[in-house]
C-alpha cells in the first residue's frame, strides 16, 4: 500500500480535502474491499451498486475520479461513461472481469482514462488516481485550446471576407475597409468578429434566395 497522504483537491467547493473517489460495482465484496483500501490510504470514497446510483452520485457528490464496473445491472458502464463524458466534469476508469479487445476499445472510445481487469487490489488504484486526473486535466485543456483556436480562425476568415466585400463594393484599400468595419462595430458596441459573422450569414442567405429564384422556371402565361 502506498504510504503518505494522498493529493488534496483544489476545487473551490472542497479546498484542502482528500480526493473523493466514486466506486461503482454491483459486487458488494469488491466494493467494500476497494473502498476500505482507499480509505486506509487517506482517500474519501463514495459507493454505488447500480448505474443509476453512480450517475446520481456523480451529479451530487462532486467526485474527483470514478472507477466504474463495466457490467452494471440497470445501466451499462458504457452508457454511464457516455453521460459522464458529456458532462466532462471528472475522469473515470473502467473495471471489468473481461480483457476482451473489443470491450477495451469500447471503454476507450467512451472516454475512459484506463481499463483495469479484475481481480484488483486497492494498491493498483492509488497510482492510477493521480495519473488519470492529470491526463484528464491535460486533455480538457487541449480541447479548450483547440476550440478557441478554431473559433479564432473562423472569426478571422469571416472578417477577411467582409473586408474583401467592402473593398469591392466601396472601392477602398483593405486597411480602409477594415477601419470602416471596426468603426461600424464600435458604433453599435459590438465586436468586429461578431458583426462580420452577421454580415457573412446575411450575405449567404441573400445568395441562397437569389440562386433559388434563378433556378425556377418562369410561369408561362
Amino acid at each position: 500500500m502506498a504510504q503518505g497522504s494522498p493529493p488534496k483537491t483544489d476545487t473551490p467547493t472542497r479546498p484542502g480535502a482528500p480526493l473523493r473517489v466514486l466506486l461503482a460495482d454491483d459486487d458488494r465484496l469488491i466494493l467494500a474491499t476497494l473502498s476500505e483500501g482507499l480509505r486506509a490510504a487517506g482517500y474519501e470514497t463514495i459507493e454505488a451498486t447500480t448505474g443509476s446510483m453512480a450517475l446520481a452520485l456523480s451529479a451530487t457528490a462532486a467526485p474527483d475520479i470514478a472507477f466504474l464496473d463495466y457490467d452494471m445491472p440497470d445501466i451499462s458502464g458504457i452508457e454511464i461513461a457516455r453521460k459522464l463524458g458529456e458532462a466532462d466534469a471528472f475522469p473515470f476508469v473502467f473495471l471489468s472481469a473481461y480483457g476482451d479487445a473489443s470491450i477495451v476499445k469500447a471503454a476507450t472510445d467512451a472516454g475512459a482514462m484506463a481499463y483495469l481487469v479484475k481481480p484488483i487490489d486497492p494498491s493498483q488504484l492509488i497510482p492510477m488516481i493521480q495519473t488519470a486526473i492529470q491526463r484528464f486535466a491535460e486533455m480538457r485543456r487541449l480541447r479548450r485550446d483547440s476550440a478557441s483556436l478554431a473559433s479564432a480562425l473562423q472569426a478571422t476568415r469571416e472578417t477577411n471576407i467582409v473586408v474583401g466585400l467592402l473593398m469591392a463594393r466601396l472601392h477602398m484599400s483593405d486597411k480602409e475597409a477594415y477601419n470602416r468595419l471596426r468603426q461600424f462595430a464600435r458604433s453599435r458596441n459590438r465586436k468586429v468578429s461578431d458583426v462580420a459573422s452577421d454580415i457573412v450569414a446575411a450575405t449567404g442567405a441573400v445568395h441562397s434566395v437569389f440562386s433559388e429564384i434563378a433556378s425556377m422556371t418562369a410561369d408561362q402565361a
